[in-house]
């Protein structure tokens, strides 16, 4: 039997005459009659009776009747969900993101689940190279990270592009909103990232545009876990934009860094000649849409 022929059964047993639900199904009444008798062959059972005008469920037929409906139920649900995923209306976002985090994603968040409420997530969280792996990987589908990178492989949208700071618990820049590299280069600094990676890389190269060398005490990309050292007076570090929101309550003095060599951009990546879900797709259009601004 096929989901075709129960849907025939479950005609006949709601209409009761063989000529009502071959009309109700828009075919002929021979072919419905062979269709049943194709049915109790292959069950070895007689489904319906006939009582009078009107034809009777067998209790065979009763038991065939209720896993009939439930049944096509399922299927008609499968086919709904199915469509629906492929649609984006349902399915799971796979999204990365780096580990200096991303300012725009709680609002991007809120509006893309406005649109399509029934999309599940998984967010993980990672460094900007790790999860271009992920990506290439298939593991997700999208990812937000910090550039620059060997990006020949993805598919990159431009996200923002953000000034950097100098922190620093000293109370001698306490009274300061500004400083330059120049005055920083014999600084003890902390990184809040590793060697080959975008940040690393972005702040190396505008202490050698200006040919200096950064007085490099640690790198650490636990952002938690630098903001305690630079509170404690353990060093000071240059961050992203992005980080000064996590700095209420820490005694931090922040100091925009004014040297044009020093900003930060931030992308979202996918992988280049591959398929990307609905889910996926929806995301990538609501940022294009310009609904939120970087």
């Amino acid at each position: 039997m096929d989901i075709r022929q129960l849907r025939y059964f479950i005609a006949i047993a709601e209409e009761r005459k063989i000529s009502a639900a071959a009309q109700r199904l828009h075919m002929s009444q021979p072919p419905l009659s062979q269709q049943l008798k194709a049915m109790e062959d292959e069950l070895g059972t007689l489904l319906l009776e006939r009582t009078g005008k009107l034809l009777e469920l067998t209790e065979s037929g009763k038991a065939l009747y209720r896993y009939a409906l439930q049944m096509t139920q399922l299927m008609e649900e499968a086919v709904s969900e199915v469509k629906e995923v492929g649609n984006g209306v349902k399915g799971s976002l796979n999204l990365g993101i780096n580990t200096l985090s991303s300012p725009e994603l709680p609002d991007l968040l809120h509006q893309f689940k406005q649109l399509y409420p029934h999309v599940t997530y998984k967010i993980q969280q990672n460094e900007s190279s790790r999860l271009c792996e992920l990506v290439k990987s298939r593991v997700l589908e999208l990812a937000i990270i910090r550039l620059p990178l060997e990006l020949d492989e993805f598919s990159v949208l431009h996200l923002r592009t953000e000034p950097f700071y100098f922190i620093t618990a000293q109370e001698s820049f306490a009274a300061r909103s500004e400083t330059a590299l120049s005055e920083l280069k014999d600084t003890p600094l902390m990184l809040p990232s590793t060697e080959g990676l975008g940040v690393h890389y972005t702040i190396q190269m505008a202490f050698s545009a200006r040919h200096m060398k950064p007085n490099i005490i640690a790198e650490c990309s636990d952002v938690p876990l630098l903001l305690q050292l630079v509170s404690s007076g353990f060093g000071s570090a240059i961050v992203p934009e992005t980080v000064l929101s996590r700095l209420a309550g820490t005694g931090i003095h922040a100091l925009r860094i004014t040297d044009d060599h020093l900003t930060g951009a931030t992308g979202l990546i996918s992988l280049k000649g591959h398929h990307l879900s609905a889910a996926a797709q929806h995301f990538i259009e609501l940022i294009q849409s310009g609904a939120v601004q970087p």
